[in-house]
């Protein structure tokens, strides 16, 4: 059934009407579709439209209808319905006659999937923002488990200093953070409905669009018909937040791969999210992460070309916007799913405690410390960088670690480098010296855990 059809003196050729009609996706609005209706039945009550019995009539069919798509949501798909707007009209025709077609009285699909989609957005919204507090959740788990565990910092993928995997947990805490505040900031604003707006210049019924949108569960009404009949700014929003969160899942998921290497030997993946090789039967692959790292790809893709869709549309509403739902509905759905993955994949994650500190130990991390060192003894900084520079390639010459040299061996650089290097030169002394906030002293990654984990507390009272 379509909505339209009395301009029309022929049929919509199939090609066309298959290429037109959105109901394969957008069906996943039917929820909200009837929740829509149910509150325009209630407003056009108020403005003598329909009468209380009439009202009463729409809202039990339309109860009825939300519990059958609640129980089998696919059941829709086998209609030839345009869009889910004209399948809900036309159940709601067949349960209570042309009764249902007093209901689109004022109301346009315009406004109606700009109510419908902002509901779904604030009800996946809410999904997705407990998915990112169980994500971090899981880090803070893992940062507490190894709060002492030293492990090698990086830069350019070269040993830089030491730190401990508490450190790199709360990191990507942090990250997580900034997307959750993203998110929450992205649905405060989407938090207006459309409803009433029409097709573009407003319902000539004297609704009252604030208590309408009240009763919808939003935060107020929108200010403009034409903007809000063709604003999808919370479309490009939710996709931006979905983009980045998706990118600092795949730097997770590309540190985990690399620490889970033979090479590295950091961490054991559990055998829950990793999977074997048909014909190397010694192999144990990271295909969970690999997957998360890929689809950050397929996610930022999205986004570029909802941007790309709105680019040059002129108001108001344009077909164009149909493409709004598809990568939106896939940006979310694979943002939510490697939420929850990464969640899964610090499930029974082993860590390595030896091997990470030994590689800790090597690769000269401890130069920075001789230079501060040779600063302490009044050396300026920058001539104190060079002498260690030259001590490292020393080192590296006869394979040892910077503390493995002897005084005289120092001597050769510096007059200045006594007994009192030694101490200086050990890993937890390079690590209790990282003092100020944000560092990686033991008394700073207990306060940042503390506050983390006080952090999550709050958010789930």
């Amino acid at each position: 059934m379509a909505l339209w059809g009395g301009r029309f003196s022929q049929g919509a050729d199939a090609r066309f009407k298959q290429f037109n009609d959105s109901l394969r996706f957008d069906y996943r609005l039917a929820e909200q579709d009837i929740q829509g209706s149910m509150a325009w039945a209630r407003a056009l009550v108020k403005v003598g439209v329909l009468t209380a019995a009439e009202q009463g009539k729409l809202q039990q069919a339309l109860d009825a209808l939300l519990v059958s798509v609640r129980l089998d949501p696919e059941q829709i798909l086998v209609s030839d319905a345009e869009d889910i707007h004209s399948w809900v009209e036309g159940k709601l025709i067949d349960a209570v006659g042309d009764l249902g077609k007093k209901l689109h009285t004022g109301r346009s699909r315009n406004d109606q999937v700009a109510t419908d989609l902002k509901l779904w957005c604030k009800a996946q919204g809410e999904l997705l923002a407990a998915s990112i507090t169980a994500l971090q959740t899981g880090l803070v788990g893992c940062a507490r488990a190894h709060q002492h565990t030293v492990l090698p910092g990086y830069t350019h993928l070269q040993r830089a200093q030491p730190v401990t995997f508490s450190h790199w947990a709360l990191a990507y805490v942090e990250m997580l953070e900034r997307d959750h505040s993203r998110l929450r900031d992205a649905l405060k604003r989407l938090d207006t409905s459309p409803l009433g707006c029409g097709a573009l210049a407003g319902t000539a019924y004297a609704i009252d669009r604030e208590a309408l949108a009240l009763d919808l569960g939003f935060a107020g009404a929108t200010r403009n018909s034409l903007d809000s009949v063709s604003d999808r700014d919370h479309v490009v929003e939710l996709m931006h937040v979905a983009s980045l969160s998706m990118t600092h899942l795949s730097r997770l998921a590309e540190d985990l791969i690399f620490y889970n290497t033979g090479e590295a030997g950091f961490l054991e993946l559990s055998d829950a999210v990793t999977s074997g090789s048909s014909l190397m039967p010694q192999k144990k692959n990271p295909d969970a992460l690999e997957l998360i790292r890929g689809k950050a790809g397929r996610v930022v893709g999205a986004q570029v070309a909802m941007l790309m869709t709105l680019k040059a549309l002129p108001l108001a509403y344009n077909k164009d916007m149909q493409e709004d739902k598809e990568g939106l509905f896939d940006a979310l759905d694979t943002w939510l799913d490697c939420l929850d993955m990464a969640s899964l994949v610090l499930v029974d994650l082993k860590v390595n405690a030896e091997r990470t500190k030994a590689a800790a130990q090597g690769g000269y991390a401890n130069a920075t410390e001789l230079a501060d060192y040779l600063v302490a003894k009044g050396i300026p900084f920058r001539e104190a960088h060079h002498i260690v520079g030259e001590v490292v390639v020393y080192a590296i010459g006869v394979k040892r670690p910077l503390e493995g040299l002897s005084l005289d061996e120092f001597a050769r650089f510096s007059p200045l480098i006594g007994e009192d290097v030694y101490p200086n030169l050990e890993l937890e002394a390079t690590l209790a010296k990282r003092v100020a906030k944000g560092g990686v002293a033991p008394q700073q990654i207990a306060a940042a855990l503390d506050a983390a984990e006080a952090m999550l507390v709050k958010r789930a009272c």
